[in-house]
């Protein structure tokens, strides 16, 4: 937030200047703004680790409305723009908000390893999209610039986003095996009850899963 607004060319604090009081650099003052939700969602993370206090499920409704902020930011951020522009930064929106919607669920929902995983790859395409929008916009390595009234290029990009879906499905399987396959060498190696993904089960006791749960439930 900081950095946003002390740029040289930043706000430095002020919302609007001189006699017609216009605005100052609202594109640094929107970034602040989800920034600072983000920065209370980090706040609540540490107080549900370190209090039993702050109610359950908190640390996910924050992150979702931080999320939910980010999203709604960017959908006024790129109005009015030209078309590839705004097409690009829609597919944005799709992941934003369904990531908004999934953590939500979570309040409700703990420990789901479905969900944690829906938010996992959701946030990885939002990561990489954004990469794909830079590309698109500014030509990093240089070249002709994208012709965004072409509706080519509108089609072949809404293609793309859904290669980065693939992508990132492709590394939260890569993820998940290699995490199972540790967890089974653990368990041949040392002897210990076997520790998946969301339930502990004792070796060779059909009944082990509904003890633990009653154990849970107790306390």
């Amino acid at each position: 937030m900081l950095a946003e607004q002390f740029v040289p060319d930043g706000p430095h604090l002020y919302l609007y200047s001189g006699a017609g009081r216009d605005w100052v650099k609202l594109m640094n003052w929107q970034h602040t703004t989800m920034y600072l939700f983000f920065g209370i969602s980090g706040v609540v993370d540490v107080l549900t680790f370190v209090s039993q206090a702050v109610p359950r499920g908190l640390d996910r409704l924050m992150l979702s409305v931080a999320v939910f902020v980010e999203g709604f930011l960017f959908y006024y951020h790129v109005l009015h723009r030209p078309t590839l522009d705004q097409h690009i930064h829609s597919l944005l929106l799709i992941t934003i908000f369904a990531g908004a919607a999934s953590t939500l669920l979570e309040v409700f929902l703990r420990d789901n390893i479905v969900l944690e995983m829906f938010r996992a790859g959701i946030t990885i395409v939002q990561g990489t999209w954004f990469w794909q929008i830079g590309v698109v916009l500014f030509q990093p390595w240089g070249g002709p610039m994208w012709d965004e009234e072409n509706h080519e290029n509108i089609m072949f990009l809404t293609m793309c986003f859904f290669w980065h879906w693939a992508a990132a499905v492709a590394v939260l399987a890569i993820n998940y095996t290699l995490t199972c396959w540790c967890l089974q060498r653990f368990r041949r190696c040392s002897g210990e009850p076997y520790i998946s993904l969301g339930v502990r089960q004792q070796k060779g006791d059909p009944n082990s899963q509904a003890t633990f749960l009653s154990g849970s439930d107790e306390e």
